[in-house]
């Protein structure tokens, strides 16, 4: 019997974890569909697979980000950290673009009829008060209360003091070194859980999509559906445009289905759990052993990414308020859009990576051009599809801009990894090699 056993998870291992996601993920649905509220059964399963993916991101994090400011001098850091958040602005106002765009094509929520509901989020913050939120009074209780912006914050700086030390004080060289060892056997244990998490993924997906469907029914997803479509089609041109033919292809020119197959893991992901955040683990495994971005590059970027980087909500918030405002009958003007784009992309920087606080940001910007937080209350019908979307987008645009980076600090191995296997029957070489 032990041997039966044996064979059969060894065969069950041996499919890819992609397929096994994939197959949990159609399965969740269809059981969602056919049984209803029963499969909310499953639900704990799917909450202890998201508070697992919750219980890494902190740790990891640090011991990630250290370990990568580790091979860093400080003026190198500084490089990196001006490329990669530069980078990360420009993505976010193309997304916010695109978004208008789209918006202004398709018109959704003309002719829908409005109906009236109470927001269900929270007072959002000011932007001021987000910008300030990222220097924390209490580096501790950051690490305590999961606030990302302010752990990674202080993780940089303490990061950078120690290289400074390590470079100016050569009787503490020594020192530094093994502090930064110590967290590098850290950040090597905590892969090693990664991969035990990402096992039990294939049943926290299938509860989660099972659970979710059967309680809240199939009609969250096809609700508002010109809304859903709208930012659907202005996420695949962002990701088309922006990722593969800019990035991939013109800035770093390599194969963008290439650059596709070592990002698929964290984009599945991504979108079953509506989490950047969450997601976090399976985007740096991605990063490291399909991608070959070095560790001293992605330990910065994605961190960084995760938390600052959200051209999916970016892209949502720009066209949930142009439908907000043709179902309420209010369409806005060109100044109000440019005003909306500003706004998006500047909110987006401190939305959470977390589900539902797309929905708490769309409260900001329908309070700074007039229209009624009512809408809300409409819009949250679809939150559920709307969040998985645009936290695809941002994952996969963690990913690009982590591939960009490293390119540009010689931080890519471009013979290893994807870059290196035969895709659709074509060698995936580098475009322009000899």
């Amino acid at each position: 019997m032990a041997a039966i056993t044996s064979r059969l998870w060894r065969q069950y291992r041996s499919i890819s974890l992609i397929w096994r996601i994939f197959v949990a993920f159609l399965l969740g649905s269809a059981a969602g569909i056919a049984f209803g509220d029963q499969m909310a059964v499953v639900q704990p399963v799917g909450d202890l697979f998201l508070r697992l993916l919750n219980m890494l991101v902190i740790p990891i994090i640090v011991f990630t980000l250290l370990t990568g400011i580790r091979q860093l001098s400080p003026a190198k850091l500084g490089r990196i950290g001006g490329a990669t958040v530069g980078l990360y602005a420009v993505t976010t106002t193309f997304a916010g673009i695109i978004g208008l765009l789209v918006a202004n094509v398709l018109q959704p929520g003309k002719g829908v009829e409005f109906v009236s509901g109470e927001p269900q989020s929270q007072a959002p913050p000011s932007l001021m008060d987000v910008i300030l939120g990222i220097v924390p009074n209490n580096p501790v209780a950051a690490l305590a209360e999961g606030n990302l912006l302010a752990t990674v914050f202080f993780v940089i700086v303490f990061g950078i003091a120690l290289t400074y030390v390590r470079s100016q004080q050569e009787q503490y060289a020594d020192a530094v070194d093994s502090v930064f060892e110590a967290f590098e056997v850290g950040a090597e244990a905590m892969f090693v859980i990664v991969r035990g998490v990402l096992e039990f993924g294939v049943l926290g997906i299938f509860a989660l999509m099972a659970s979710g469907i059967g309680t809240e029914g199939i009609g969250v997803f096809t609700s508002l559906g010109e809304l859903v479509l709208a930012i659907a089609i202005a996420i695949v041109v962002h990701i088309v445009f922006t990722y593969l033919i800019v990035l991939m292809g013109l800035v770093v020119d390599v194969s963008p289905i290439a650059f596709l197959s070592g990002a698929k893991d964290a984009m599945v992901t991504a979108f079953a759990t509506r989490s950047s955040t969450g997601t976090l683990p399976v985007t740096m495994r991605n990063a490291e052993e399909d991608l070959r971005i070095a560790e001293r590059i992605y330990s910065f970027t994605l961190p960084v990414g995760a938390t600052a980087n959200m051209d999916g909500a970016a892209i949502r918030q720009a066209i949930t308020v142009m439908f907000a405002a043709n179902v309420v009958g209010q369409p806005l003007a060109l100044t109000e859009q440019v005003f909306v784009l500003l706004v998006a992309v500047l909110i987006s920087i401190g939305t959470a990576g977390v589900p539902g606080a797309g929905i708490v940001m769309l409260t900001v910007i329908l309070t700074q051009v007039g229209l009624p937080l009512e809408v809300v209350g409409f819009v949250a019908g679809v939150d559920p599809i709307l969040g998985r979307i645009a936290t695809m987008n941002n994952v996969t645009g963690d990913l690009a801009v982590s591939t960009v980076i490293g390119k540009w600090n010689d931080g890519l191995d471009l013979d290893d990894g994807v870059w290196s296997k035969d895709l659709g029957g074509v060698a995936n070489v580098v475009p322009g090699d000899d």
